[in-house]
């Protein structure tokens, strides 16, 4: 059984003091309603500039909440300006980091090379990469719902140990922020063939352990719909993610629930 995984990507939102006000709001309404981390694993993704705070809390207070970075360096250290070395996230007990996401793609221009080249610097540094896969509009008009994702991720996962850690986190970039979701069957359809290209690269047992997350206006009142789908692990959640009660009612549907 592959634990379903409910991740927050607050993007660049909320300075380290809100960050602390957000994450104690979070763990407390999962403690208040019985969340069980076993059934579910919840994790926050901060700006780099919260993630000390964030870091600091979650040990203090003994929260069962896992931390992940929203980028790094595919370097490991040197004259990168404003670049993260995945050394120092793991520094910070970090243990998640998202690449390739499509905003990354977007606006700074990343490739699918670049995204495996992090993807690699991740593995390395004992980081789960929770690798972004997604088509445009303009991509499901020309290719259809699975082509594009399907490529990204096998140049993604280029090189990857066959033993290795990874999330894939499927989202369609005309469903992010835009308040329209996928179809949760669109989402298994491309899941589907996600794990079918996993498995024909680097083998069944590997696509078997690999987590399959769906992200695009994932909502409560959409997200049962979504995991009820037998490749769908869990989700990668944007704005949602910024409200507490309503992230943790996110989390609140584990794998077996069945409400379409």
């Amino acid at each position: 059984m592959r634990t379903p995984l409910i991740a927050g990507n607050w993007k660049m939102n909320l300075d380290h003091l809100q960050a602390i006000a957000l994450v104690q709001k979070l763990a407390w309404t999962l403690q208040d309603s019985g969340h069980d981390p076993k059934a579910v694993e919840v994790a926050v993704f901060p700006p780099f500039t919260d993630l000390r705070s964030v870091q600091t809390l979650i040990a203090a207070e003994r929260f069962e909440l896992a931390l992940g970075a929203q980028d790094l360096s595919p370097y490991e250290s040197g004259a990168y300006t404003g670049d993260v070395s995945g050394a120092f996230l793991k520094a910070l007990a970090a243990a998640y980091v998202i690449v390739g996401h499509s905003e990354r793609r977007a606006m700074h221009g990343e490739t699918d090379e670049i995204v495996n080249a992090k993807a690699l610097a991740a593995l390395k540094h004992d980081l789960v990469p929770v690798v972004c896969v997604g088509e445009t509009a303009e991509d499901l008009e020309r290719h259809g719902s699975s082509a594009v994702p399907v490529a990204q991720v096998r140049t993604a996962l280029l090189g990857v140990p066959d033993d290795a850690d990874v999330v894939v986190a499927y989202e369609p970039v005309w469903a992010i922020g835009s308040g329209r979701a996928a179809t949760p069957d669109t989402a298994q359809e491309v899941c589907a063939a996600l794990r079918a290209a996993i498995a024909e690269d680097h083998g069944q047992a590997f696509a078997d352990r690999t987590r399959l997350l769906y992200g695009g206006s994932v909502k409560s009142g959409n997200i049962a719909s979504f995991m009820h789908r037998p490749d769908v692990d869990g989700a990668l959640v944007g704005g949602a993610s910024l409200d507490p009660g309503e992230f943790a009612a996110i989390a609140r549907f584990p794998k077996h629930v069945s409400i379409d």
